[in-house]
């Protein structure tokens, strides 16, 4: 269970979390947009370091500049995403015919394969920086893993991890009943995270029909709405998510709105 030790942080004071909902916002405005906040975060780190190494000097005020972190909800148009180890051969539609279907698709920096982005999905995106919790990409990925386990355990679904393949799962060690619910796929710069996770909602499955999904040949995907056999309330994800998250990682999520 990775609850437990997550209160041996580096730093003893509870990290707060700006969350923002940006509601339906196309895939490259929210790629810009984390980027954006990553580079600020890692300007911030540049900036400690030549501190620290008395490369300039301190400023005459006492406050000392820090990293914030954020964790962002957005649903996408649909868009098929590829990351940078991923094969274009998982991709069974050209670009082109993707396009004439008003599917976007954008090569990206973050790790993992082939995946889809899509209305009735839930995509988060922490952008944490990781001194201020551990320095562990792997543990990192089996919390978000843990958020989402929490989360559909909430709607009496047990989601599970599959050996060797980042995400969640229902049933993964059924063959032929192996379902993958929400896909998990990261970028780090200087330890600040980007990217994250996309839970299928009310996702419509026959996107998936267009990729081999996250290059694992012979496997299911599924959604919560498929799942139960009705359709679930967005608005309720989102909250059990921020409280699991508030949960695994033992932090204080602030609404920007407030």
């Amino acid at each position: 269970m990775y609850l437990r030790g997550l209160s041996n942080f580096k730093y003893s004071v509870k990290q707060k979390i700006h969350f923002q909902d940006l509601g339906n916002m196309r895939y490259k405005d929210a790629w810009d947009y984390q980027e954006n906040i990553l580079q600020e975060n890692v300007a911030v780190k540049t900036l400690l370091r030549e501190l620290e190494n008395g490369v300039i000097a301190p400023a005459t005020s006492n406050r000392q500049p820090t990293t914030s972190n954020y964790l962002l909800f957005v649903e996408h148009p649909p868009v098929f995403t590829l990351g940078k180890s991923g094969d274009m051969n998982n991709v069974l539609m050209s670009e082109a015919h993707l396009a004439k279907l008003g599917i976007d698709f954008f090569k990206i920096n973050r790790g993992g394969d082939i995946t889809f982005h899509g209305p009735g999905q839930l995509v988060g995106y922490p952008i944490f920086d990781l001194e201020k919790f551990y320095t562990d990409i792997g543990r990192y990925l089996r919390n978000i893993e843990e958020v989402m386990i929490l989360t559909l355990a909430e709607y009496g679904l047990q989601g599970d991890r599959s050996p060797g393949e980042t995400g969640v799962w229902l049933d993964p060690d059924k063959a032929g009943y192996e379902r993958k619910i929400c896909a998990i796929g990261v970028r780090t710069s200087r330890w600040i995270t980007m990217h994250g996770f996309a839970l299928n909602v009310n996702t419509d499955l026959n996107y998936f029909n267009m990729i081999i999904p996250c290059g694992i040949q012979g496997k299911q995907v599924t959604s919560l709405q498929k799942e139960l056999g009705r359709v679930v309330d967005m608005n309720d994800v989102k909250e059990k998510v921020k409280r699991n998250f508030e949960r695994v990682f033992d932090v204080e999520i602030l609404d920007d709105r407030q």
